[in-house]
């Protein structure tokens, strides 16, 4: 038997379950750290995720509502989606800014990055502050059905500590916002 390391995990079988354009799920035979077997699957993500903190001159953000398959839930998100790998993530994220709110942003200061369900995906997250906007008409995918709806940058922190917004990478990027607030970093007016 071939043994695959994979650090402190020994791998001795894989086999892929699923494949789509966007996903791939592989079910790993595994011997655990501790010495005894056990099962592993993943989820490969063929895109990365970005996000974008949208800010105008007045201090309000954009919020995209939709409503989530796998959570059979409606949910308020900052603009996000799927980056191609080997894009540069703010490009990716100029093109999700127009096609969900039709903003533009003159302005652009990565937030963070982040690894978003690490203990079974390998997606990763890229996160952006974007202010200087001007306004023109979104673009949604074709498979979307999204509102929008600008609140007070205030309101947006207050969402995020009410679980009103349960998304990963929006309270990420919102609290990162918020830090950079309360430090008297942030490049543009907060209401």
């Amino acid at each position: 038997m071939t043994l695959e390391k994979r650090g402190p995990w020994s791998i001795t079988s894989r086999r892929e379950v699923y494949d789509n354009r966007w996903i791939r799920v592989t079910h790993h035979e595994v011997i655990i750290p501790t010495g005894g077997t056990g099962v592993y699957g993943t989820v490969h993500y063929k895109n990365w995720a970005v996000g974008i903190v949208p800010v105008d001159d007045e201090g309000h953000t954009f919020l995209v509502g939709q409503y989530r398959f796998p959570l059979e839930a409606y949910s308020w998100e900052i603009p996000e989606g799927g980056g191609t790998i080997g894009v540069e993530p703010r490009e990716s994220a100029i093109r999700e800014l127009k096609e969900e709110t039709g903003l533009e942003a003159r302005h652009w200061h990565q937030l963070l990055r982040s690894d978003l369900s690490n203990s079974v995906s390998d997606e990763r997250a890229t996160a952006f502050l974007a202010w200087g906007l001007t306004r023109g008409a979104a673009e949604p995918d074709p498979t979307e059905q999204l509102a929008l709806r600008r609140v007070p940058l205030s309101e947006a922190f207050r969402m995020v500590a009410a679980g009103e917004i349960q998304d990963a990478l929006s309270i990420l990027s919102l609290q990162a916002v918020q830090l950079l607030h309360l430090q008297g970093k942030l490049p543009v007016t907060c209401a």
